[in-house]
């Protein structure tokens, strides 16, 4: 009786008032990004205080709330799988089991903040000891947020001081025509700058002047800002002063 009763009490959160601010900031309108999705109004604290449940769910409870139209039920399932995968450190076969689950229901995994909160806490750890093709087939889907799981499960990789895979996406989605993309990269481009600051420039060495603005405000937030100007006015004149 456990997915009745977490079903029952994020409906006893359920605000409406902040379901339709969350449906306009998560860009729900025809044609935006998160077309058609919906919002209980619920807070990211109240999810997570219900973790500690999560663990006498069975799998098809967990698949019962990931494909729920509601986005805070997914998020909880999310949330529920990065909580079993942790506590599975030295089982293996668990968690390549929570691998497979989750990139087999990429469908639903639909939003910026369902990837985000997900993608570097599964994948990404999945991927430190491992081959990294996924990655490239994520990359080359036609699925938006499967491109974006791709680029964001590179932040664990970058904390582990290897930058070769965020390096090779970011070079790939120079031409993405998503925002959502561009904001992506340029984040983890600044993450490398912070653990590896000549890596991020030589990066930008070669790519800053077709780099979409976005993607490049992102990756020199963090830097000086003769540095920063230094890129910004390279992208307006087409020419780079040394």
């Amino acid at each position: 009786m456990i997915l009745p009763s977490i079903r029952e009490q994020l409906r006893s959160w359920s605000d409406p008032k902040r379901a339709g601010i969350s449906a306009r900031f998560f860009k729900t309108g025809a044609g935006e990004y998160g077309e058609g999705d919906q919002f209980l109004g619920i807070t990211v604290p109240q999810i997570r205080s219900l973790l500690p449940q999560a663990d006498q769910l069975l799998e098809t409870d967990l698949l019962s709330l990931l494909h729920s139209p509601w986005h805070e039920e997914r998020l909880f399932a999310l949330l529920v799988l990065v909580r079993w995968f942790n506590r599975r450190k030295n089982d293996e076969t668990t968690r390549q089991a929570i691998v497979d689950l989750y990139l087999s229901n990429t469908r639903w995994i639909n939003n910026w903040d369902l990837v985000d909160s997900s993608a570097p806490q599964i994948l990404g750890i999945w991927l430190l000891t491992r081959d990294r093709d996924i990655l490239t087939r994520l990359a080359i889907s036609h699925n938006l947020w499967e491109q974006r799981i791709a680029v964001i499960a590179t932040h664990t990789l970058i904390r582990a001081d290897d930058f070769s895979d965020i390096l090779r996406l970011s070079e790939m989605f120079l031409n993405h025509p998503h925002d959502l993309m561009h904001k992506a990269c340029g984040w983890m481009l600044r993450e490398v700058g912070k653990r590896d600051l000549p890596e991020l420039e030589n990066f930008l060495d070669a790519h800053a002047q077709v780099m979409p603005r976005t993607m490049l405000r992102y990756a020199i937030e963090k830097l000086p800002e003769a540095r920063r100007q230094y890129y910004l006015s390279g992208i307006k004149s087409g020419v780079r002063k040394n």
